[in-house]
């Protein structure tokens, strides 16, 4: 069982609006925790004293809540507390993470849950993707592995045989890509034409093709508008080359994470020999060089950091220390 907090408030105390907005706290709980009414068993109000025109309780048994146990209680008077205030505790039949939902008015009382996305921005190997996920562990909001999805793309397009110099070729075989992003246990799953690829998109030839693939407009204009859309609905962690220039430009946070190639070349050499792939240092550190300067230079979209970004270089410092570091400039605004 989880116990489900929220707030809203109206903008005047007419029976109308009541029914409006507990409707909509009611159907916005019941949508992020994924509960249906049956789940549902017990529903308690409170609301301020300015409101008297309608019981809350009413208000969600004639929007339709007519299984679960419904009560209201009014609020004493209390001198600063915020106007026209409709809270309620809901009481629900799952093993689920409760995800509480402040709305209009009610969403400073917890500035706690108020959706904010972290844009991570930087070269190959800085280690922004291992930052993020531990990241979006830490303040338990959702990670979105945006490399992965590119890199879904250029396996996608070497796996159809098709030319990575042929932009309309690429575009349009990415245009009918069947691709998901799942998340099972706390991860990202990236699902290509039904087949769970996360292993396979992270070959070096996979990773030398995502950069070549990702610079064509279409491509990124296809992937943006499925970033655009996730983030859109919940507070998340993005990393990339772009995110905070392009994807998410209002992003509340932005950092920029690099390091040197000599640094990032052996992180990714470390990585992939204990996965047991056979590499080259020498080769890996110009595949990174090379791919910096394919980033950097491309004309749509190109690797930059966005003005108002933090830099963060971690060529000295362990993972620990820059997730500390990036806590804390969250932190401070939060």
């Amino acid at each position: 069982m989880i116990a489900v907090r929220g707030a809203t408030t109206v903008a005047q105390d007419s029976p109308q609006e009541i029914r409006e907005v507990v409707k909509e706290l009611l159907d916005e709980l019941a949508r992020q925790n994924n509960l249906k009414e049956s789940d549902i068993l017990f529903i308690l109000f409170s609301n301020t004293a300015d409101i008297r025109s309608l019981y809350p309780a009413k208000a969600a048994r004639e929007a339709g809540y007519s299984l679960p146990a419904l009560y209201s209680s009014a609020e004493p008077e209390i001198e600063g507390a915020l106007p026209l205030c409709i809270r309620v505790l809901l009481l629900a039949e799952t093993c689920a993470k409760a995800r509480h939902v402040y709305l209009r008015g009610a969403q400073g009382l917890r500035r706690d849950l108020k959706r904010f996305s972290v844009a991570l921005d930087g070269p190959s190997g800085s280690g922004k993707s291992t930052v993020a996920k531990l990241l979006a562990r830490e303040l338990d909001i959702l990670y979105l592995d945006t490399g992965a999805m590119y890199r879904a793309c250029a396996l996608k397009v070497l796996r159809t045989g098709g030319d990575l110099s042929d932009e309309a070729k690429v575009s349009s075989v990415v245009s009918e890509i069947d691709l998901q992003i799942l998340y099972k246990n706390g991860a990202q799953i990236t699902v290509l034409d039904g087949a769970d690829v996360s292993e396979a998109i992270r070959m070096p030839e996979v990773s030398m093709a995502a950069s070549k693939v990702s610079a064509y407009a279409a491509v990124r204009k296809k992937m943006v508008q499925m970033q655009r859309k996730i983030a859109a609905e919940q507070s998340c962690v993005l990393d990339g080359r772009d995110i905070g220039t392009c994807v998410l430009p209002d992003a509340e946070f932005k950092f920029f994470i690099t390091a040197t190639a000599d640094v990032r070349a052996k992180r990714r050499y470390d990585e992939l020999k204990a996965k047991g792939y056979n590499v080259d240092f020498v080769s890996l550190k110009k595949e990174i060089e090379e791919r910096d300067r394919n980033d950097s230079s491309r004309s749509v979209s190109p690797l930059k950091k966005a003005e108002d970004a933090v830099v963060i270089d971690t060529s000295s410092m362990g993972i620990d220390e820059v997730l500390q570091k990036i806590k804390q400039k969250i932190q401070e605004k939060v």
